[in-house]
């Protein structure tokens, strides 16, 4: 990880959003909007693509924006530059920060640079355009084999870091760490303290192309440049216990293991969705298990991300392909929850901890987890214990708490402790003064 990177990051949450199918679509929609999201906690917004999409080979009616067409140009569908930098002012005014994607691996396959630089894009052996993972049909890959192209990107993240405080990077792993090496020391020269996160990808990505001979990073080597890298690493293992196809000891065990491979000032991106991932709320359609799904994204350590109409608990995932709006109007509203969540995550415990978690009570379907303050820290001596349930039900808890009462900081009532059991209604615990 960068020697630089800020640990508060850990207790920050990002809330990001995809212009287009954001209420009427455009930045002026998310500028409106700004107040209400700041409420909810978040510290950072960030934009999916704000670029063009491309033309040929488009899917769906308006395309990917992972499809660009030009890395300097801005979206008229989802308004001029002026807007956008309007937008940031507005941001920045709030007291938030904006971040924008980089999406430095392809391009649309009518790209501006395909057509004026064909030399800086990987060539099938016939020498027609490609890319190296199939169902990307509607994107063409780069090449970083020349240095002319370097400085290309380079500039351009130049100009836009005039505006945003930092980016978000499509796909990391699949582009040179000495190109990223490069970009961030020269982005640094404008925007001091840029942050930097990676798409990190989930280890079978890795292994499938390695062994089609694509270089491919891991979280490991990508911590050498970057603040933050996804948890894809775990999430797969999440979702498999959530579906029943595997176990909650199988997950929590790969969450552990994050504690000793990765640097010591590690930051994860703690999602438990986004424009990639499955709904939060279809994932866990009962309001409970989702609240205390929720509260575990929360309590772990790393950086919270958001995805635009989670605080609705929206089921439907909008498509990038189509104009689909994310539907804010379900009926309920987490703002109150998230809101608090927010609040704990200031705690210094949340920065300066240790971690740990195993499943416990019946059908060790229950999370229990510590945070154990760093010696030398503003946490040292502390102990924050999080316990939260996958299905929901109450049920006594054995425990290493000692015997007394306890205050929950997310409701403020109170929990029991008496010869060795919790007394555990199901709903999420978070007990910041733990003995």
């Amino acid at each position: 990880m960068a020697a630089e990177t800020d640990l508060s990051l850990r207790s920050q949450v990002i809330y990001q959003i995809f212009t287009r199918n954001y209420r009427e679509g455009t930045f002026q929609a998310v500028r409106n909007d700004l107040e209400r999201i700041k409420h909810l906690g978040a510290d950072i917004i960030y934009l999916l693509p704000i670029q063009p999409s491309g033309e040929k080979n488009r899917k769906g009616s308006m395309g990917s924006p992972y499809a660009i067409k030009d890395y300097r140009a801005v979206d008229p569908v989802q308004g001029s530059r002026e807007d956008f930098i309007e937008l940031c002012d507005a941001v920045h005014a709030a007291g938030m920060k904006i971040i924008i994607d980089v999406v430095y691996n392809h391009t649309s396959p009518d790209s501006v640079l395909a057509q004026t630089h064909p030399e800086w894009f990987y060539h099938r052996p016939d020498g027609s355009f490609g890319n190296r993972v199939g169902d990307w049909w509607d994107v063409i890959d780069l090449s970083y084999d020349d240095p002319s192209f370097w400085r290309y990107q380079i500039e351009t993240l130049k100009e836009w870091a005039a505006y945003v405080d930092g980016f978000r990077c499509d796909v990391a792993p699949m582009i040179p760490l000495e190109f990223w090496k490069a970009a961030k020391a020269e982005v640094e020269t404008v925007r001091p303290g840029c942050l930097w996160i990676a798409e990190s990808v989930d280890p079978q990505f890795i292994r499938i192309n390695r062994m089609s001979g694509i270089h491919c990073h891991s979280d490991s080597e990508l911590y050498q440049v970057f603040d933050i890298c996804y948890d894809y690493d775990v999430y797969g293992t999440m979702a498999d216990a959530a579906a029943g196809r595997g176990t909650l000891k199988q997950y929590l065990d790969r969450v552990n293991l994050q504690e000793e491979i990765y640097p010591e000032n590690y930051i994860k991106l703690r999602c438990l969705e986004n424009h990639d991932r499955t709904r939060a709320a279809a994932l866990f359609p009962d309001r409970k298990v989702l609240r205390n799904w929720t509260a575990w994204n929360y309590f772990q350590k790393g950086i919270v991300m958001l995805y635009a109409g989670q605080e609705a608990a929206a089921a439907h995932h909008p498509t990038l392909f189509d104009h689909d709006p994310v539907n804010f109007e379900t009926g309920t509203d987490l703002t109150p929850f998230l809101h608090r969540l927010k609040e704990i995550k200031q705690d210094p415990i949340f920065t300066y901890s240790s971690f740990f978690a195993q499943p416990v009570g019946v059908n060790q379907e229950v999370i229990s987890a510590s945070l154990i303050g760093n010696r030398g820290t503003q946490a040292e001596g502390r102990q924050a214990v999080g316990i939260f349930s996958t299905s929901g039900r109450a049920q006594l808890l054995p425990t290493e708490l000692k015997d007394g009462t306890y205050t929950d900081a997310i409701s403020g009532k109170t929990v029991d402790v008496f010869e060795g059991f919790l007394a555990y209604d199901g709903e999420p615990l978070i007990l910041l003064n733990a003995q």
